[in-house]
């Protein structure tokens, strides 16, 4: 259970935070005992009568006593509040900590788990940052709530040890803020739960719309759009009130109980004091410790933080139940990158066979939902197949160390992103970045060197500061592609944006010499034409693998391209 693990990474410093809330509690539990001694031996410092010599000798002596335990006093006093500091800037620490490392690990796993996430991408989003810092907090408010019980548990045996008769009045309140605990944290659980889930869906929105903002605008649907995004908002601020409803009703019962319990306590210490049972110092140490005892006020607010970081850290945990892609240990043999696909299905794909022989140029080609982009994703490990195998020169990808796959695989689409800081780092951004004249090399192949020698700082220009059209970052994601010379090419519809003539420029490059292997998913009848072989899928299935001059003269396969 993902709560569990980040208990456990984050226990040592709980701990500490644990003791410095226990010292500064024992502290606070010390003071009203040492506070009622004192006042006692200042009281008996003040007696006058018969024997007015020997009593103002006695009281001399002990108000001389006092000294001393009001010094423990201020010094209890001063130790409470340098505990308190400390601990708030331990605790401080220990959740940044905490919230540090549950990014990174949910991060990890989001990005091992591949391009498939079952959740959106503003849903993730809204996930790593306010969920996570929620779940940061859960170790140190652990601590700081098991040390929050010390106070009133410490308090009420104080309390009996001072006098038992005003123990068992706050011993007969328990059941009632027992209650009231125990209803609180059921009722803020279910609301925290409701409010982050609409939060979350706020988020989603909203990434989406900001990636689909120039077609909102040109739509003229602005206002449309905003309505749609801030759909879930009543449903927030539902929840939200009702999160605060319930924190104002239990704060408001606890105001109504603890007052009564804790006058109760000192009006039976006063009692307890005409009887002469208690001194006046033991009446002041009673009330103190009733009122520690039925103070639940901290206690509720840690409990407060454990339900929303429990809440957080059980939606972190359903992004880590996506699957991560494991690696094997072996390395490829050498060979021209031969690909093999076995009985392989996914959604898609229905028990794909097929062999690309190594060192060729071969074509994917079918209708729209055929399954070609799915084909392409298995046969570079972007996804894993439900069944089936896929084998690079006779060894499975699973098996494959992860550098060793990344290394002979590469990827161009459609629409690439550009993660580098610069345009050189984007062309070279990969697991082995290539040297300097490499990039330009594979820039100048993919058309690309022309307009990024135009650009403010050429190949220097930071992405931000590149306004790239369609077809200038298509361009790039090739290069990308280009300068990382593995074994085997795939090109998902990477060349769909560009015109007819860069087109040509570059399948110049791509179809030239045989050092690797590439697959094309393409959509052009000219671009099949010039592969060595073409995949024709149909439904999911292999319908014919051929040369494209063979394939044209079957109607149905004329019908793709018209289509």
């Amino acid at each position: 259970m993902f709560l569990r693990e980040i208990v456990r990474r984050g226990a040592p410093r709980a701990v500490l935070v644990l003791l410095l809330t226990c010292a500064s509690a024992a502290a606070g539990l010390a003071l009203p005992a040492v506070l009622g001694h004192a006042l006692d031996l200042l009281l008996a410092g003040t007696g006058t009568g018969a024997g007015a010599g020997t009593a103002t000798a006695t009281g001399a002596g002990a108000r001389a006593d006092a000294g001393p335990w009001l010094a423990l006093c201020a010094g209890l006093t001063a130790l409470s509040v340098l505990l308190g500091a400390v601990d708030g800037l331990v605790t401080a620490s220990a959740n940044a900590r905490t919230t540090a490392w549950i990014r990174a690990r949910v991060l990890g796993h989001v990005l091992a788990a591949g391009p498939e996430q079952r959740l959106s991408s503003g849903e993730v989003v809204a996930r790593l940052t306010g969920n996570a810092a929620q779940a940061g907090t859960v170790p140190t408010a652990l601590a700081a709530a098991l040390a929050a019980v010390l106070t009133p548990v410490g308090g009420l045996v104080a309390l009996a040890l001072t006098d038992a008769w005003t123990a068992l009045v706050v011993i007969a309140g328990m059941p009632l803020l027992a209650l009231l605990l125990r209803m609180f944290i059921r009722a803020s659980g279910e609301s925290s739960a409701r409010y982050l889930t609409a939060q979350g869906e706020i988020a989603g929105l909203l990434a989406e719309a900001v990636r689909g903002i120039r077609t909102i605008t040109a739509a003229g649907a602005q206002e449309r759009d905003a309505a749609r995004i801030l759909a879930p908002l009543p449903e927030l601020t539902r929840q939200g009130r009702l999160m605060w409803r319930i924190l104002g009703s239990s704060t408001a019962r606890a105001a109504a109980l603890l007052p009564l319990l804790q006058l109760t306590v000192l009006a039976v210490a006063g009692l307890r004091l005409a009887d002469g049972a208690l001194s006046v110092g033991g009446m002041l140490a009673a009330w103190r410790y009733g009122v520690l005892a039925t103070g639940t006020g901290v206690l509720v607010g840690q409990l407060n933080g454990l339900v929303r970081g429990r809440t957080a850290a059980g939606r972190l945990a359903e992004i880590l139940e996506a699957p991560a892609m494991t690696y094997g240990s072996r390395q490829l043999p050498p060979g021209k990158g031969e690909l093999q696909l076995k009985g392989v299905a996914r959604r898609g794909l229905r028990g794909i066979d097929l062999v690309v022989p190594g060192g060729s140029v071969t074509a994917v080609v079918g209708r729209s939902g055929s399954g070609k982009s799915a084909l392409a994703a298995v046969a570079g490990r972007l996804a894993d197949p439900d069944a089936g195998a896929v084998l690079i020169d006779g060894v499975p990808l699973t098996s494959l160390s992860r550098d060793a796959l990344r290394r002979e695989v590469g990827h161009a689409f459609a629409r690439p992103a550009l993660l580098g800081r610069t345009v050189a780092g984007t062309i070279a951004f990969g697991s082995h970045p290539p040297a300097g004249e490499a990039v330009r090399e594979a820039a100048r192949a993919a058309c690309a060197d022309d307009f990024v020698r135009r650009l403010p700082l050429g190949y220097d220009t930071p992405c931000t500061a590149a306004p790239l059209s369609g077809g200038e970052a298509q361009r790039l994601g090739l290069a990308r592609a280009f300068a990382h010379n593995g074994r085997l090419l795939i090109l998902d519809d990477a060349t769909s944006s560009l015109d007819s003539a860069t087109e040509r420029k570059v399948s110049q490059a791509l179809f030239a010499g045989a050092r690797r292997t590439r697959l094309i998913v393409a959509h052009r009848a000219p671009t099949a034409a010039r592969a060595d072989l073409v995949v024709w899928l149909d439904e999911g299935r292999v319908r014919a693998v051929g040369p494209h001059a063979e394939l044209w003269q079957l109607p149905e396969y004329r019908a793709v391209f018209d289509e």
